[in-house]
C-alpha cells in the first residue's frame, strides 16, 4: 500500500516521461503521415505531449504484421501453458509499474489517483492473469457419432482482432479485451480512445518485456474517425471489438457489412435504473449506494446509476438521505489521495454534462444537489455531482446517457410500474434492485431487460462473471469464460475411420 501524498504525486508528475508514439511490431514508431495531437490534462488543462495521429497508413501497417506473426505461429500455435506464462508476466509487469501507470490514467484521465492506484491497475492485471489461467483449462469436444466416426468439435484463433477501447477506464477496458483475445493465440491491434492513450501506449512495451512476440499487440493512438475507421474497414481485420457509444457502435456494425463481415462485438451505452422499493433491508446502504453510483469515476461509467428509481411511499424519507451521502463526493485534485471525485476527461465532456444540467431545468425537473462546474481557477474540468428530483422518464435527462454525475429520481408507485419505467430505455446494460422480499427481487430480477442485475448493492460482480448487455447496449460479454467465445472460431472435424 503506497503511501504517498500528494506532493510526492505532482513531483512524479513533473518528473514523469510521456511516451506518445505508436507501438508496431515490437517498436515505438511516429505516425507514418508524422502528424500528431495535444494531449491535454483534464486535471489543470496542462500539456502532457504530444501523441501520434494514426491513420489509415499505421493500420495497414500494424495489421500486416500482426498478421504476419499470427501465421508464423509464434504465438498463435504455442502451447496454452506457454501463453498463460507469459500473460501471468504480463499481469505481474503491471503491478510492478502500478504506480507509474496509476499516475499516467489520473493525468491523463482525471480521474482519482487512489482510484487508479487501487481500483484500475489491479483490475487490468487480474483481466490479464484470470484469461491467462483460464487458457490451459478449456477442453474442446468430441461429438456422438457412429462408431465409424470420430467428430471433433475445437476452437481456434480468429486471427487479427481489431480493439476499440473507451476513455473512462482506459487501461481496463483494454485489459478486459486483451486477456482472452491475447491467451486465446490472437494478434491484436488495440486503438484506444485519443482522449486518454497513454496507458495503452505503455503496455505496449511491457507486453514484449513479458515475452509476447513483437507483432502480437501493436497499439494505434489516433481518432476514430481516420484510424479507427481503418481498422473496422480493414479486409484483413478478423474481429473488432469495441467498448464506446451506441451511436459509433452501430457505425461500426456498417463497417463490417462494407467490409468483410468481420465479427463485431460491442459493449456501447447505458442508462441504468437503480429500483429502491419501500422494504428495502437498509435505506441508508442504498442511499450511499445510490450517491456511488452515479458518483464514482465522476459518473463517467457505462453502469452508472443514473436514474433512481424510488417506491413514492419512502421518497420523502430517502431522498434527503442520497443529497446527504453525495455530500461525501466532493470533486478535488485528482492528484490528492483523498480526492474521491476528479475532474471530467475534457472540456467537450464537461461542456455535454453541463448542457444535461441545462435540460434539466428546462424539462421542468427540480435541482435538489449540485448542478455547476467548479474548481474554474485550476484550469481543470471538474463539475459538481448534481440531483433533479421530479423526472419524468421521458425527459432528456432521464433518456440518453449523459455520462457524468447526474442523477435523475423518478418515483413509483407498483413493483410493475417500476419494471415498465426501467425498462423504457433503448438501453438494457445494468439494473439494481433493493427489497428483502426474496420473491420481489427474483420476479423483478427477471423482468428486467438487462445485462446485470444487482440485489441489494450495486455494481456487483467480478471476472468470473460475464458484462454486457441487452438491446442497444450491444452483444456479446467481457469477462467470464464468456468472454472466450468472441476471440475463437468453433470448426467442426468429421473423421470416418
Amino acid at each position: 500500500m503506497t503511501t504517498l501524498t500528494r506532493a510526492d504525486w505532482e513531483q512524479r508528475a513533473r518528473d514523469l516521461t510521456i511516451e506518445g508514439r505508436a507501438f508496431i511490431n515490437g517498436e515505438y514508431t511516429d505516425a507514418v503521415s508524422g502528424e500528431t495531437f495535444d494531449c491535454i490534462s483534464p486535471v489543470d488543462g496542462r500539456l502532457l505531449g504530444k501523441v501520434a495521429s494514426c491513420d489509415a497508413a499505421d493500420a495497414q501497417r500494424a495489421v500486416e504484421n500482426a498478421r504476419a506473426v499470427f501465421n508464423s505461429g509464434a504465438w498463435s500455435r504455442l502451447a496454452p501453458s506457454k501463453r498463460k506464462a507469459t500473460m501471468i508476466r504480463f499481469a505481474g509487469l503491471l503491478k510492478q509499474h502500478v504506480e507509474e501507470l496509476a499516475l499516467l490514467e489520473t493525468l491523463d484521465m482525471g480521474k482519482p489517483i487512489s482510484d487508479s492506484l487501487n481500483i484500475d491497475v489491479p483490475g487490468a492485471a487480474q483481466a490479464l492473469s484470470w484469461s491467462g489461467e483460464a487458457i490451459d483449462k478449456l477442453y474442446d469436444e468430441v461429438a456422438s457419432t457412429p462408431h465409424d466416426q470420430l467428430g471433433l468439435v475445437t476452437r481456434e484463433p480468429v486471427g487479427v482482432v481489431g480493439a476499440i477501447v473507451p476513455w473512462n477506464f482506459p487501461l481496463l477496458m483494454a485489459c478486459w479485451k486483451l486477456g482472452p483475445a491475447l491467451s486465446t493465440g490472437n494478434s491484436v491491434v488495440l486503438k484506444p480512445s485519443e482522449k486518454s492513450p497513454l496507458t495503452a501506449i505503455r503496455i505496449a512495451a511491457l507486453a514484449v518485456e513479458a515475452g509476447i512476440p513483437k507483432g502480437v499487440l501493436n497499439v494505434l493512438p489516433g481518432y476514430g474517425h481516420t484510424v479507427g475507421k481503418a481498422l473496422a474497414l480493414h479486409m484483413d481485420v478478423d474481429t473488432l471489438v469495441f467498448t464506446g457509444s451506441t451511436k459509433i457502435a452501430k457505425q461500426l456494425m456498417i463497417y463490417s457489412g462494407e467490409s468483410n463481415m468481420k465479427r463485431i462485438w460491442l459493449e456501447a451505452g447505458g442508462k441504468s435504473p437503480n429500483i429502491v422499493f419501500a422494504d428495502a433491508p437498509d435505506l441508508q446502504a442504498a442511499a450511499e449506494a445510490a450517491a456511488s453510483a452515479i458518483a464514482f469515476n465522476q459518473g463517467e461509467v457505462c453502469t452508472a446509476g443514473s436514474r433512481l428509481l424510488v417506491e413514492r411511499s419512502i421518497k420523502d424519507t430517502f431522498l434527503p438521505l442520497v443529497i446527504e451521502a453525495l455530500k461525501g463526493w466532493k470533486p478535488g485534485n485528482p492528484l490528492d489521495p483523498a480526492t474521491n471525485v476528479g475532474a471530467l476527461v475534457d472540456t467537450q465532456q464537461m461542456n455535454t454534462v453541463l448542457s444535461y444540467i441545462e435540460a434539466g431545468h428546462s424539462d421542468g425537473a427540480k435541482l435538489v444537489a449540485g448542478g455547476k462546474r467548479i474548481l474554474e481557477e485550476t484550469g481543470g474540468t471538474y463539475v459538481e455531482p448534481t440531483i433533479f428530483d421530479g423526472v419524468s422518464n421521458a425527459m432528456k435527462i432521464a433518456q440518453e446517457e449523459i455520462f457524468g454525475p447526474v442523477l435523475s429520481v423518478i418515483t413509483f408507485d407498483t413493483a410493475e410500474e417500476a419494471v415498465q419505467i426501467a425498462n423504457d430505455t433503448p438501453y438494457g446494460l445494468a439494473a439494481a434492485v433493493w427489497t428483502r422480499d426474496i420473491s420481489k427481487a427474483h420476479l423483478t430480477a427477471k423482468a428486467l431487460r438487462a445485462g446485470s442485475v444487482w440485489v441489494n448493492q450495486y455494481d456487483g460482480g467480478d471476472m468470473t462473471a460475464p458484462f454486457g448487455g441487452f438491446k442497444q447496449s450491444g452483444n456479446g460479454r467481457d469477462k467470464s469464460l464468456h468472454a472466450f467465445d468472441k476471440y475463437t472460431e468453433l470448426k467442426s472435424t468429421w473423421i470416418k475411420l
